[in-house]
Formats: structure tokens, C-alpha cells, sequence
């Protein structure tokens, strides 16, 4: 019997190396303390944004999906309720991406920009979220008056993503003096 023998590509590394620096920044995050539950600044998230500008949806899903697993599995939330919100989030939020983007694939100069993007990625990762949580955890009317609130978060959190990212994508060239 032959021993099995994988070959990894340059595309392999970028995944993996960008899906290692978003489970890193994911799990600072999680130390820190949140306002209100669901609200955090989701910095790993401009990593899968850089990826989707950058190298597309397919390796964006990839880096996506890497980083709720792996970091699900190293913080002991796999398969949690908090594995499943942050799954359900970042679906919807590459969903709703693909969306926006299918439309001006074609015109790349009509697309939205990194904070347009990070933007609608980041009200719809909290709209995901907060259906699930309605769905299957909390069937109460009453949790559609903090939509609002998270809504809003949503927004601000994403107009940062989105500036980060901004600078990600298309660094500032340094002036000569």
C-alpha cells in the first residue's frame, strides 16, 4: 500500500495563514469583555473581508469557516450555541457579500468599497445571529426591541472593520519628501 502524499499549493498557505491570523485575533477578542451579549468588535472579520476583496468569495468562505471551527474548538464552543451564532453569522454575512457584489462583478468600479462592504457583512453577521437566537434560543417578541441597539453597533463596528480593511487593501503609498 502506498503512502498517501498531498502537495499543497500557494493558495493553501494564503489560506492557512490567513485563517491562523483570524483564529488569533478572534481568540484575543474573546477575552476581552462585550457591552452586551453578541456585541464585539469582530476584528477577525476584516480578515475574511481582506479575503473576499482581495482573493474571493471561495477563499473567504474557506478563511471563514477555518476560523469558527478551529476557534470554536480551541475556546471548548463546538457545536454551542455560541458556535452555532457565530457560524449562522458568518454565512449570512458572506451571503449577503455575494449578493451585493453578483450585481457589479462585471464593473469593478461600481462595486462598494472595503466599508461599504464591511458594513452590510457586519449588519448581517448581527441579523444572522440574532435570528438564530430568536429561533432556537429566545422566542420572545420582546428581544426585537434591542434589534435596534444591535443594529446600530452593527454600523459603527462595521464603518471600523471597513476602514481597517480599507487600509488593508489598498495601503498608502508613502509620499517622497
Amino acid at each position: 500500500m502506498k503512502p498517501l502524499h498531498f502537495v499543497t499549493t500557494h493558495e493553501d498557505h494564503r489560506i492557512a495563514l490567513l485563517a491562523a491570523l483570524a483564529i488569533t485575533i478572534h481568540i484575543i477578542e474573546s477575552a476581552f469583555p462585550s457591552p452586551l451579549p453578541g456585541i464585539k468588535p469582530g476584528l477577525a472579520n476584516v480578515i475574511t473581508l481582506f479575503c473576499f476583496i482581495r482573493y474571493g468569495w471561495k477563499i473567504a468562505l474557506q478563511v471563514s469557516l477555518l476560523r469558527v471551527v478551529i476557534s470554536s474548538l480551541i475556546l471548548g464552543s463546538f457545536l454551542s450555541p455560541t458556535f452555532l451564532l457565530s457560524l449562522s453569522g458568518a454565512l449570512l454575512s458572506l451571503l449577503s457579500l455575494l449578493l451585493v457584489q453578483w450585481p457589479f462583478r462585471h464593473h469593478l468600479k461600481y462595486q462598494p468599497g472595503a466599508i461599504g462592504y464591511a458594513i452590510i457583512a457586519s449588519i448581517s453577521h448581527i441579523s444572522g445571529q440574532f435570528l438564530v437566537a430568536w429561533y432556537f434560543f429566545i422566542p420572545h417578541p420582546g428581544l426585537f426591541k434591542l434589534l435596534p441597539i444591535f443594529i446600530s453597533f452593527a454600523v459603527l463596528l462595521g464603518l471600523v472593520s471597513g476602514i481597517i480593511t480599507q487600509f488593508l487593501v489598498e495601503p498608502h503609498k508613502a509620499s517622497p519628501e
